[in-house]
């Protein structure tokens, strides 16, 4: 059977991506003179863009430290920076075909993901939550039944909105958008009525919307404490300690407060709403010991 020159072209890539991810991360940036950075465009304050089209956020700044210890660990001062969007369908995938090296944003460490990819350094906890209109007076899960509600594509809050939705009977139309920004419009222009998603990012959608007294997040929480970690491929050790030791560095120099406070209890751009969310005792907690797990209880 004759192959198409397509279909060579493909398997020929698909080689070339296998060969290089066969090398670990360090030989591959080594040798491409490039680390590929994944980013998000509109999960705010962590990885987003500014009114100059520019990826800028929490979590980009730990990535930037990050970068900053690869360069180091290779001695390439000048080791090129690529940005990559993803969303939270293709950040996964584009993580493990080589196409991205890192990823950050807003990603939830949980044991399922870890058989696909690895993750450093817890650098948040959240919760899954909705946010509604006040005047819709929604406060708790048992609220949204019968109702249409919405979460994003690819993440665990719409896998979590299913299940309980399933065990508890409640009858919820869930609708899956793209993106959180789509998500957010949705409930704005009256298709849904609510909006699962973690509460950081649900805080920083509702402060950077046109009217924000007019929302309400929910007071009850449908998940434990979530961990965000950034993303790295699965199995590359010698990669994972370089990325390691630059987070673990970040926390215990104190480094981490001047950035938390940059994103969290300061103006941010490009609107300069303030999200006012100090660090809470449990985060505190966890730069004094860092971990990685996606286990919530280790986080109590």
């Amino acid at each position: 059977m004759k192959l198409t020159r397509k279909l060579i072209g493909t398997l020929l890539l698909a080689g070339i991506a296998c060969g290089a991810l066969a090398q670990g991360t360090l030989e591959k940036v080594r040798a491409a003179g490039t680390i590929t950075v994944g980013n998000r465009d509109a999960s705010i304050p962590f990885s987003y863009l500014d009114d100059k089209q520019q990826p800028i956020g929490y979590a980009m700044d730990l990535c930037a430290r990050i970068v900053d210890a690869v360069k180091v660990e290779l001695k390439l001062p000048n080791l090129k920076v690529v940005y990559q969007p993803v969303t939270s369908a293709t950040r996964i995938p584009l993580l493990a075909n080589g196409t991205i090296d890192l990823e950050c944003g807003s990603t939830t460490n949980n044991a399922e993901r870890q058989k696909q990819v690895s993750y450093t350094i817890t650098h948040f906890l959240t919760a899954n939550r909705f946010i509604a209109k006040k005047a819709d007076k929604l406060n708790a899960l048992a609220d949204l039944k019968g109702k249409t509600v919405v979460s994003t594509s690819g993440t665990t809050n719409i896998k979590q909105l299913t299940e309980l939705n399933g065990a508890k009977n409640l009858g919820i139309n869930i609708l899956a958008a793209k993106d959180h920004a789509e998500a957010f419009l949705m409930v704005e222009t009256g298709r849904a009525v609510a909006f699962v998603m973690d509460d950081i990012l649900l805080a920083s959608l509702a402060a950077s919307s046109a009217n924000p007294g007019q929302w309400q997040i929910s007071a009850e929480a449908m998940s434990l404490p979530e961990p965000y970690g950034i993303m790295l491929r699965k199995d590359d050790p010698a990669f994972k300690k370089v990325v390691d030791a630059a987070m673990v560095n970040i926390y215990k120099s104190g480094e981490i407060n001047k950035i938390y406070a940059k994103w969290f209890t300061s103006p941010i751009p490009p609107k300069g709403i303030n999200l006012n969310m100090p660090m809470n005792p449990v985060f505190k907690n966890l730069t004094v010991n860092p971990i990685d797990s996606p286990d919530p209880a280790a986080y109590k």
